[in-house]
């Protein structure tokens, strides 16, 4: 049952904080990941804290300072978008800086901000650029940032142009800003030492295209309607449900049925191992994991060994992929789609820098009819998605981008047939180690921004150790469905 909020948070003040170096950064042309985003909402993600113990003016011009050092260090968050007479869209780097803003929220405390699986309906008040579209980065700033005060805490919201950032961007300026917010805390004279790598501005790869994306001159509109009736929850799960899961999606007989393997860790959206070929099928090299059995030498050198490895991700979105569909009561030939997130920053040949500024991801769909997504086991759901996701590397991301050329378009988000689910950021996302001065995250939370039936966000969980929480949003009557569904929810943390 929702928890009444207080009352809203109060504007106190509104400034522009500007980069306090000028930019050297060229303008930078906005490539095949970025310009779909024009039609989605700012990213909007934010971080709870306790009080810092200091006051609050003395909070926010820290964090002013911090944030003109961190824009020195990423100017494009400081730019404006722009179009040229061809049609191209840049980010012009020219310091116009990013809109900071206080709020008071002084009658709600962090308890009240903290119960379990439930969503405050305030964090959609603690983000600034509500429900707004990429495009309007023309004329407004390309960020915001809302410092929120609460009775017993601080909330740290920052909205950024999808256009401009995926989430590994988001995260590396995010946990600079804390860095610098930090060195700027500390009352020594030693010299500064930065740990957060700095971003990677270079266009010289195959997503910077010629092709131009013809838009209408008021901008496009988001794809999905922003009015339906909606539910979001938070579902924790645990390092060792989640390992329990993995073991349960991995356990495959070999040969003669005397061997069970349950496949080593591949969390996430990418993975380390190596693999072979063997008859046409890829399969994994499972270096060392039959140290304590005895096994053929045929085994140990993968030739009779074609297994596929589904990481405890995998395992995840298949678990949640049957629960929607099962809760949806969808008839067994209606088609179902999940489609991931996958950054292409190490599938590319040659590779983007791992802090690649900008748009570096492409959304991997998985179809199966209701029919079979139930009817099949979860290993069957997961062999699914991760035969898609190991599929999709130099030659495929390139095929996306050709494709893309030869349609120039928009990102389709949202859930236009009633039988999709889109899973968006990562639990590999360092969203808890940030420290701005007084401590980690006490959450991790997100605004109204892109949210739709089938919008589901991966979040690491703040006890780590592979833990993680899902931001589920879904049609109420498919959320109580999940909610009684035994399959899914007998991994849930009751924490």
């Amino acid at each position: 049952m929702p928890i009444p909020t207080p009352s809203s948070p109060i504007l106190l003040s509104k400034c522009v904080v500007f980069p306090d170096q000028p930019s050297a950064v060229p303008d930078l042309k906005l490539s095949v990941s970025d310009l779909p985003m024009l039609s989605c909402h700012y990213i909007q993600k934010g971080c709870l804290f306790t009080s810092p113990n200091l006051d609050d003016i003395s909070v926010l011009d820290l964090l002013k300072r911090g944030l003109a050092r961190t824009l020195s260090r990423f100017p494009p968050l400081a730019g404006r978008l722009i179009t040229d007479r061809d049609g191209y869209v840049y980010i012009e780097c020219n310091d116009a800086g990013v809109d900071f803003i206080h709020a008071n929220a002084g009658e709600i405390f962090v308890r009240d901000l903290l119960v379990p699986g439930y969503v405050h309906d305030c964090f959609k008040e603690f983000f600034a650029f509500d429900r707004t579209v990429s495009f309007s980065g023309h004329f407004n700033s390309i960020m915001a940032v809302q410092i929120t005060f609460l009775a017993d805490g601080i909330f740290i919201g920052c909205s950024v142009n999808h256009a401009v950032t995926d989430g590994t961007s988001f995260w590396n300026f995010f946990n600079t800003f804390a860095e610098e917010c930090k060195a700027a805390k500390s009352t020594t004279t030693m010299k500064r030492i930065g740990i957060t790598p700095s971003p990677n501005f270079r266009r010289d790869s195959v997503l910077v295209s010629p092709v131009v994306l013809r838009l209408p001159a008021s901008g496009p509109k988001v794809t999905f309607s922003g009015d339906v009736p909606l539910r979001e929850r938070i579902f924790t799960f645990s390092r060792e449900a989640i390992l329990k899961l993995k073991a349960k999606t991995n356990q495959k007989k070999i040969d003669n049925g005397d061997l069970t393997v349950t496949a080593v860790e591949i969390m996430g959206k990418q993975s380390n191992d190596k693999y072979c070929e063997i008859n046409g099928k890829v399969g994994s090299i499972f270096e060392g994991m039959y140290k304590n059995d005895t096994v053929t030498n045929q085994h140990a050198n993968c030739e009779a060994i074609t297994v596929a490895t589904i990481s405890s991700f995998q395992s995840l979105c298949a678990l949640l992929w049957r629960s929607v569909t099962r809760a949806r009561k969808l008839p067994p030939n209606k088609m179902t789609t999940f489609r991931m997130a996958v950054n292409c920053r190490h599938r590319l040949e040659p590779k983007l820098d791992p802090y690649y500024f900008g748009n570096a991801i492409q959304s991997v769909p998985t179809y199966a009819t209701a029919g079979n997504v139930l009817s099949r086991d979860l290993r069957w759901c997961a062999e699914q998605l991760n035969e898609n996701v190991m599929a999709h590397d130099n030659g495929m991301v390139r095929r996306f981008v050709e494709d893309w050329e030869g349609n120039p378009r928009l990102f389709p988000l949202g859930n236009a047939d009633g039988a999709s689910v889109t899973m968006g950021s990562s639990p590999r996302f360092p969203m808890y180690e940030n420290d701005f001065g007084w401590g980690r995250p006490l959450a991790v939370r997100s605004g109204r921004a892109n949210k739709f039936d089938g919008k589901i966000s991966a979040f690491p969980n703040r006890e780590g150790g592979g833990s993680v929480d899902l931001e589920v949003v879904l049609a109420p009557e498919t959320m109580a469905g999940i909610e009684s569904d035994w399959e899914f929810m007998q991994y849930v943390s009751s924490k």
